[in-house]
Protein backbone atom coordinates (compact mmCIF):
# COMPACT_ATOMS: atom_id res chain seq x y z
CA UNK A 1 0.00 0.00 0.00
CA UNK A 2 1.30 3.31 -1.04
CA UNK A 3 1.32 5.72 2.20
CA UNK A 4 1.20 10.01 1.63
CA UNK A 5 4.28 11.86 1.95
CA UNK A 6 6.11 8.24 1.75
CA UNK A 7 8.66 7.71 -1.14
CA UNK A 8 6.71 5.92 -4.42
CA UNK A 9 7.77 3.18 -6.39
CA UNK A 10 10.94 4.09 -8.80
CA UNK A 11 9.74 3.83 -11.83
CA UNK A 12 11.92 4.03 -15.30
CA UNK A 13 10.15 3.59 -18.50
CA UNK A 14 10.88 4.12 -22.12
CA UNK A 15 8.82 6.95 -23.75
CA UNK A 16 7.61 7.41 -27.37
CA UNK A 17 8.91 10.54 -28.40
CA UNK A 18 10.69 11.99 -25.08
CA UNK A 19 13.62 9.17 -24.27
CA UNK A 20 13.55 7.10 -20.91
CA UNK A 21 11.22 8.61 -18.03
CA UNK A 22 12.45 8.32 -14.93
CA UNK A 23 10.27 9.68 -12.14
CA UNK A 24 13.29 10.46 -10.15
CA UNK A 25 14.51 12.66 -12.68
CA UNK A 26 11.50 13.66 -13.75
CA UNK A 27 12.04 17.54 -11.99
CA UNK A 28 8.94 20.74 -11.93
CA UNK A 29 8.05 23.13 -9.34
CA UNK A 30 5.50 20.45 -8.16
CA UNK A 31 5.82 16.86 -9.60
CA UNK A 32 4.59 14.60 -11.97
CA UNK A 33 0.79 13.91 -12.80
CA UNK A 34 1.25 9.88 -13.43
CA UNK A 35 -2.00 8.79 -15.51
CA UNK A 36 -2.04 4.55 -15.55
CA UNK A 37 -4.19 3.35 -18.25
CA UNK A 38 -5.24 -0.15 -19.21
CA UNK A 39 -4.13 0.35 -22.99
CA UNK A 40 -5.21 0.28 -26.59
CA UNK A 41 -7.94 -1.91 -26.11
CA UNK A 42 -10.08 0.69 -24.25
CA UNK A 43 -12.41 2.92 -25.40
CA UNK A 44 -12.91 4.67 -22.01
CA UNK A 45 -9.11 4.90 -21.50
CA UNK A 46 -8.92 6.53 -25.21
CA UNK A 47 -11.73 9.58 -24.00
CA UNK A 48 -10.01 9.88 -20.40
CA UNK A 49 -6.59 10.72 -21.86
CA UNK A 50 -8.12 12.73 -24.44
CA UNK A 51 -8.93 14.95 -21.30
CA UNK A 52 -5.70 14.57 -20.14
CA UNK A 53 -4.15 15.93 -23.26
CA UNK A 54 -6.47 18.93 -23.25
CA UNK A 55 -5.24 19.76 -19.55
CA UNK A 56 -1.49 19.48 -20.25
CA UNK A 57 -0.90 22.92 -20.60
CA UNK A 58 -2.42 23.68 -17.25
CA UNK A 59 -1.00 21.17 -15.10
CA UNK A 60 2.97 22.44 -16.92
CA UNK A 61 1.47 26.08 -16.27
CA UNK A 62 1.04 24.80 -12.53
CA UNK A 63 4.83 23.42 -12.85
CA UNK A 64 3.58 20.04 -12.87
CA UNK A 65 4.86 17.12 -15.19
CA UNK A 66 2.09 14.87 -17.34
CA UNK A 67 2.38 11.21 -17.94
CA UNK A 68 0.64 8.30 -19.64
CA UNK A 69 1.47 4.84 -18.63
CA UNK A 70 0.08 1.52 -19.76
CA UNK A 71 1.73 -2.18 -20.18
CA UNK A 72 0.94 -1.94 -23.66
CA UNK A 73 4.39 -1.99 -25.83
CA UNK A 74 5.33 0.72 -28.06
CA UNK A 75 2.91 0.21 -31.54
CA UNK A 76 -0.25 0.20 -29.46
CA UNK A 77 0.83 3.04 -27.13
CA UNK A 78 1.66 4.60 -30.82
CA UNK A 79 -1.79 4.06 -31.48
CA UNK A 80 -3.42 5.18 -28.71
CA UNK A 81 -1.06 8.57 -28.50
CA UNK A 82 -2.22 8.90 -32.63
CA UNK A 83 -5.95 8.17 -31.38
CA UNK A 84 -6.00 10.95 -29.40
CA UNK A 85 -3.88 13.50 -30.80
CA UNK A 86 -1.41 13.77 -28.16
CA UNK A 87 1.21 16.35 -29.15
CA UNK A 88 1.70 17.46 -25.81
CA UNK A 89 1.35 13.78 -23.39
CA UNK A 90 3.88 12.33 -22.94
CA UNK A 91 3.45 7.94 -23.26
CA UNK A 92 5.36 5.73 -21.56
CA UNK A 93 4.88 1.80 -22.15
CA UNK A 94 6.30 -1.93 -20.98
CA UNK A 95 5.31 -0.97 -18.04
CA UNK A 96 5.51 -4.07 -16.10
CA UNK A 97 2.92 -5.77 -14.25
CA UNK A 98 4.75 -6.35 -11.17
CA UNK A 99 5.60 -2.71 -11.28
CA UNK A 100 2.00 -1.76 -11.43
CA UNK A 101 1.31 -4.00 -8.75
CA UNK A 102 3.69 -1.90 -6.47
CA UNK A 103 1.55 1.08 -7.08
CA UNK A 104 -1.01 -0.50 -6.30
CA UNK A 105 -3.25 -1.40 -9.58
CA UNK A 106 -5.09 -3.74 -9.96
CA UNK A 107 -4.37 -6.34 -12.77
CA UNK A 108 -7.38 -8.39 -15.40
CA UNK A 109 -7.33 -11.04 -17.17
CA UNK A 110 -8.25 -10.72 -21.09
CA UNK A 111 -11.93 -11.36 -21.87
CA UNK A 112 -11.36 -11.40 -25.56
CA UNK A 113 -11.95 -8.21 -28.14
CA UNK A 114 -13.68 -4.95 -26.57
CA UNK A 115 -16.57 -3.23 -27.96
CA UNK A 116 -14.30 -1.90 -30.32
CA UNK A 117 -13.10 -4.70 -31.94
CA UNK A 118 -9.35 -4.75 -30.29
CA UNK A 119 -7.95 -7.67 -28.42
CA UNK A 120 -7.44 -6.87 -24.45
CA UNK A 121 -3.73 -8.52 -23.43
CA UNK A 122 -3.93 -11.73 -21.33
CA UNK A 123 -2.70 -9.50 -18.69
CA UNK A 124 -3.14 -5.97 -18.08
CA UNK A 125 -3.29 -3.07 -15.16
CA UNK A 126 -6.18 -1.22 -14.22
CA UNK A 127 -6.56 2.65 -14.07
CA UNK A 128 -5.12 4.44 -11.35
CA UNK A 129 -4.29 8.46 -11.18
CA UNK A 130 -1.42 9.86 -9.45
CA UNK A 131 0.40 13.06 -8.11
CA UNK A 132 3.68 12.80 -7.19
CA UNK A 133 5.95 15.37 -5.36
CA UNK A 134 9.11 16.89 -6.65
CA UNK A 135 10.72 14.95 -3.83
CA UNK A 136 9.07 11.44 -5.38
CA UNK A 137 6.39 11.21 -2.52
CA UNK A 138 2.85 10.41 -2.82
CA UNK A 139 0.88 13.16 -2.69
CA UNK A 140 -2.69 11.97 -4.08
CA UNK A 141 -4.07 8.69 -5.84
CA UNK A 142 -7.17 7.12 -6.68
CA UNK A 143 -7.38 4.00 -7.78
CA UNK A 144 -9.68 1.89 -9.98
CA UNK A 145 -10.78 -1.74 -10.42
CA UNK A 146 -12.49 -1.25 -13.75
CA UNK A 147 -12.76 1.84 -16.31
CA UNK A 148 -15.48 3.77 -15.17
CA UNK A 149 -15.73 6.64 -13.15
CA UNK A 150 -12.31 8.08 -13.00
CA UNK A 151 -11.23 11.67 -11.70
CA UNK A 152 -11.96 14.52 -13.70
CA UNK A 153 -8.47 16.72 -14.72
CA UNK A 154 -10.44 19.80 -14.09
CA UNK A 155 -11.27 18.85 -10.68
CA UNK A 156 -7.44 17.83 -10.29
CA UNK A 157 -6.36 20.90 -11.63
CA UNK A 158 -8.58 23.38 -9.02
CA UNK A 159 -6.79 21.16 -6.41
CA UNK A 160 -3.47 21.55 -7.24
CA UNK A 161 -4.30 24.93 -7.13
CA UNK A 162 -6.15 24.93 -4.04
CA UNK A 163 -3.26 22.82 -2.53
CA UNK A 164 -0.72 25.30 -4.12
CA UNK A 165 -2.01 28.54 -2.43
CA UNK A 166 -2.93 27.20 0.47
CA UNK A 167 0.47 24.90 1.17
CA UNK A 168 -2.14 21.79 1.52
CA UNK A 169 -0.23 18.68 2.64
CA UNK A 170 -0.76 15.64 1.27
CA UNK A 171 -3.72 13.26 3.68
CA UNK A 172 -4.00 10.00 4.91
CA UNK A 173 -0.69 9.56 6.18
CA UNK A 174 -1.27 8.52 9.30
CA UNK A 175 0.02 4.60 9.75
CA UNK A 176 -0.67 4.05 13.61
CA UNK A 177 -3.23 1.85 15.62
CA UNK A 178 -6.71 2.79 15.11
Amino acid sequence: MLIPRQKTPDLILPTLDHGTFDLSKDKSEHGTIICFYRGLHCPLCATYLTEFQKRVSDFTARGANTIAISSDGEERTRAMADKIGADTLRFAYDLPLAKAREWGLYISTSRGKTSIGIEEPALFSEPGLFMVTPQQTLYYASVQTMPFVRPHFSELVGALDFAIDKNYPARGEYTGAV
